[in-house]
């Protein structure tokens, strides 16, 4: 288990990502947007602040002030074209499906693994994989009618597969530890 906590932080966030994206995909998502635009902007603040608290040279050569420039303008795009990334939405849906559909593909070799150190469990995994890939084949061929719609679907896949993916690590922990204890008649 101590190998997977960050694994299991990560599913835990994710689940409450879905859970978030199922009650108000569009205000999650703008919310998200603006909060990542305030985000660039004080990265922006602080690179060109290092610009000029620097000394001349190593303020050219890292280029602070270009970076602060080019983050505030993201930012700013953020916090006042927050419909720009609705309409967008279609790429940004596309890109997802890919993120999706990798993270299938590893959880694809996670069974793999298992099977071949012989874990028990091993169709947890490979239950978790199919979701992924078929979630992903679902979301890059976009059947649906409406942005809230693939949201709502994108939630949905995020809560099944992070709750399979934690029950997983759970067991997985639990067998793994279970292996690593000396039977108990070899002793004697």
């Amino acid at each position: 288990m101590k190998n997977n906590k960050t694994g299991i932080l990560l599913s835990l966030f994710e689940i409450a990502l879905g859970i978030l994206l199922l009650i108000d995909p569009i205000g999650f998502t703008t919310g998200i947007i603006i909060a990542a635009g305030i985000l660039l902007l004080l990265f922006g603040v602080v690179e060109v602040i290092k610009y000029f608290r620097s000394e001349p040279v190593k303020a050219a050569s890292e280029q602070y002030l270009t970076k602060g420039l080019c983050a505030l303008g993201a930012g700013i795009f953020c916090v006042v074209k927050t419909e720009w990334f609705t309409v967008a939405f279609p790429a940004m849906t596309f890109l997802y499906g890919i993120v999706v559909l990798v993270t299938g593909l590893s959880k694809l070799q996670l069974t793999v693994d298992m099977l071949r150190v012989k874990s028990k469990k091993w169709f947890l995994a490979l239950i978790s994989a199919v979701i992924s890939l078929a979630c992903a084949i679902v979301i890059l061929l976009n059947p649906f009618s409406s942005t809230a719609v693939l949201w709502m679907v994108a939630g949905i896949t995020l809560i099944v597969e992070s709750l399979i993916d934690v029950v997983t690590w759970f067991l997985g922990g639990r067998e793994q530890k279970k292996a690593s204890q000396p039977a108990e008649g070899a002793a004697e």
